[in-house]
């Protein structure tokens, strides 16, 4: 679960990103972004005051499936969005709207679908996401492996 300072709990909060946020839309999500005005992060910093960390919210509505569906598809993009929040700017609100063929997604679908619509906004750089590991590579001078476990 996300903590409590990272999450857009209010109507209202959803409802600003919304109508005033950028989208960026993908097969199997839509995510709705709102970054605060940088003029009002520098008086933050000079008035010494902590700037908000980044938030997000997520909707997932009965045309994704029933709630068994709903709730694993909540619980996916809930630790997919919590692993690429510290890489967010400060002040940042994300909505992310589940599309009904997300139902059917695997994780690592909905992950790529998730860094794409972040790269659209400007919200992740090109490199890899914080909680992907890149997997292990052969040196090119190691001995060739022939399956053998021993």
């Amino acid at each position: 679960m996300l903590p409590a300072a990272a999450r857009l709990r209010r109507s209202e909060d959803f409802r600003v990103v919304l109508r005033r946020g950028s989208k960026a839309g993908r097969r199997r999500l839509v995510v709705h972004a709102l970054t605060t005005d940088p003029s009002a992060a520098a008086d933050a910093v000079q008035s010494k005051t902590v700037p908000s960390a980044a938030r997000a919210g997520f909707v997932v509505s009965k045309a994704v499936g029933n709630s068994v569906v709903r709730h694993r598809v909540s619980r996916r993009l809930r630790h997919l969005v919590s692993a690429r929040l510290g890489t967010l700017p400060a002040g940042t609100a994300l909505v992310v709207r589940a599309l009904p063929p997300s139902s059917t997604a695997s994780s690592a679908e909905l992950g790529s679908d998730l860094d794409a619509a972040l790269r659209r906004l400007g919200l992740l750089s090109s490199r890899r996401p914080a909680g992907d590991v890149p997997s292990p590579t052969r040196p090119a001078d190691a001995a060739p492996d022939h399956g053998s476990a021993v």
